[in-house]
């Protein structure tokens, strides 16, 4: 049995919603540059490495409402 399969809107309005996220992310984060940059090196590193993965956390919702439509 073929099913015709429409497209869905979710993935397309989801994938400009990541990446406006990493792009208000990235302006964030550079807009801090100045003041992180007088800091101590290890304490640039953890700043960096920390601001690198904590951008992740908000996609995972994100990418279950573009697959099922649901928030949870």
């Amino acid at each position: 049995m073929d099913r015709a399969v429409t497209p869905d809107w979710r993935k397309p309005v989801g994938m400009l919603a990541i990446l406006a996220l990493i792009l208000v992310w990235c302006v964030a984060i550079a807009s801090l540059s100045a003041t992180v940059g007088g800091w101590h090196g290890l304490a640039q590193l953890a700043f960096y490495v920390v601001a690198g993965i904590v951008w992740i956390a908000p996609l995972k919702p994100l990418l279950r409402w573009m697959e099922t439509g649901r928030w949870r």
